[in-house]
């Protein structure tokens, strides 16, 4: 399957935009980067997250605590898929106390959160826990909504969403597709 773009939905610009803005609605909320800690779903929101930071010690000062979360083991449809590629949890600090946000690129199902959501909680209880998504495409599966929203982008069921990310895929876009066969 390869993924064919149909339309562009963010240039490197726009998510320059969003992410700021999120940086500061998150600041804005916590009343500060105090006891704040971001914890990046693996892949593409572990960038997010780190960019997040960046900006809310850009504007804040002082350090924000970044973490990654790899989901594979805690997703309720594991057992559908065989062999799922498992890759590495990183939380070195403690969430007790701390106000965490879960950063992601696309919210869908619900299913990615609410199995972050577990994962999370193997590494302490958390103060608070929020959601910040750079896409929110609808479609939930499970009462999950986030608390920081870069773009509400509506699909059918049948539409991609694809997030690249400079880090990643040498590129800042996102774009709304479908896969097709080669």
């Amino acid at each position: 399957m390869v993924f064919k773009a149909r339309a562009k939905v963010l240039d490197d610009d726009d998510i320059s935009r969003i992410t700021r803005r999120i940086s500061h609605e998150i600041l804005e909320r916590s009343k500060g980067s105090r006891e704040l800690a971001l914890v990046g779903v693996r892949t593409r929101g572990v960038f997010l997250a780190r960019r997040l930071a960046d900006l809310i010690e850009e504007i804040e000062g002082g350090e924000v605590e970044v973490g990654e979360l790899d989901t594979s083991l805690y997703r309720d449809d594991v057992a559908t898929n065989r062999a799922p590629v498992v890759g590495s949890t990183k939380i070195n600090f403690d969430l007790s106390s701390k106000r965490v946000v879960i950063v992601d690129d696309v919210l869908y199902t619900g299913r990615t959160t609410r199995a972050a959501m577990d994962a999370l909680m193997d590494f302490g209880r958390p103060k608070v826990v929020q959601l910040a998504v750079l896409i929110d495409r609808g479609h939930r599966e499970l009462p999950i909504r986030a608390d920081y929203v870069g773009k509400n982008v509506p699909t059918s069921g049948n539409e991609k969403v694809k997030v690249s990310l400079v880090e990643v895929d040498g590129i800042d876009m996102v774009e709304i597709g479908e896969d097709v066969e080669k």
